[in-house]
């Protein structure tokens, strides 16, 4: 059986790096918005534990929740207010939206200085024209560099998979694995090609929110495998990855819970507080000079 990444370790290991970087800050706890649009169970549940984790961190959470038939007008408009909020230091806007909301008009909304998830296009070109990616990055592809560096997995050399339906997510994906030495192919599950690629994988990773999609027949023998599709079935959580099915051939392997999940939420409340810091640092050199 291939070895579990412990989604809730890397969480643990995150929090300390969040509550060292806290001192940084001093008395002032940063404070993070979170607009959740609609009534989704799922998305309800994820701003509850956001929401949660932060708490026990230190940061102050301010959630707003809008009906999914409001008009999309004043959802900008409370955007325009958290952004010129100075006790706001990062926002996050709960995904999915409703059918009825541009979501790239919501996300270009947000102030790039507070976009916690770091998919306003300022950032995204930030993050994909060089390496740095920026003093933070998308807190999933930071998760996933957390994961193979827990597990010392060296990228040089490697092969990697990336099933994905978002081209955003896809291509800032590879761009990250690509600057550390790792050649990257990214699939469409209903691509022609997917098989092929996923079996030349040494490291597969699925983002498409299909349940049980990837099965031990498109993983290669001692790949390692990271699941960041999640479903809600009911009260079950599922994973992309048929995990019973999987975890014999991988290498590694993440679960679903316990996996991205918790990690990802860590890496988000991580990046406030850098956020946070970059805006105190912003303000001293502005009142300096």
């Amino acid at each position: 059986m291939g070895k579990i990444i412990d989604g809730k370790k890397i969480a643990e290991k995150l929090n300390k790096k969040t509550l060292a970087e806290l001192k940084g800050l001093g008395e002032r706890r940063p404070g993070l918005a979170i607009i959740l649009i609609g009534e989704r169970e799922d998305s309800k549940l994820y701003v509850k534990l956001k929401g949660k984790e932060a708490d026990k961190l230190g940061i102050e959470t301010h959630i707003y929740k809008f009906e999914g038939s409001l008009d999309q007008q004043q959802v900008l408009k409370a955007i325009d207010h958290l952004n010129q909020d100075d006790e706001i230091d990062a926002i996050l806007v709960q995904l999915p939206l409703p059918d009825s909301f541009d979501t790239d008009m919501i996300i270009r909304s947000i102030d790039p200085s507070k976009d916690v998830d770091r998919f306003h296009p300022e950032n995204l070109n930030i993050l994909l024209s060089t390496c740095s990616h920026g003093h933070v990055m998308p807190p999933v592809l930071g998760v996933v560099l957390e994961m193979l560096s827990d597990i010392n997995f060296d990228m040089k050399g490697k092969q990697a998979c990336v099933i994905a339906n978002s081209d955003i997510f896809g291509k800032s994906l590879a761009k990250v694995l690509e600057c550390r030495g790792i050649s990257v192919d990214v699939c469409h599950p209903s691509g022609s090609d997917l098989l092929n690629k996923s079996l030349k994988a040494d490291l597969l990773i699925s983002a498409i929110g299909r349940p049980k999609f990837v099965k031990s027949n498109m993983v290669k023998k001692g790949a390692v495998v990271i699941d960041v599709g999640i479903t809600k079935n009911g009260e079950r959580v599922l994973g992309d990855v048929d995990f019973d099915d999987v975890k014999n051939k991988a290498l590694f392997i993440t679960p679903v819970p316990g996996g991205v999940g918790p990690a990802t939420v860590s890496m988000l409340l991580l990046n406030t507080v850098r956020l946070a810091k970059q805006k105190k640092m912003e303000n001293f050199h502005s009142k300096e000079f």
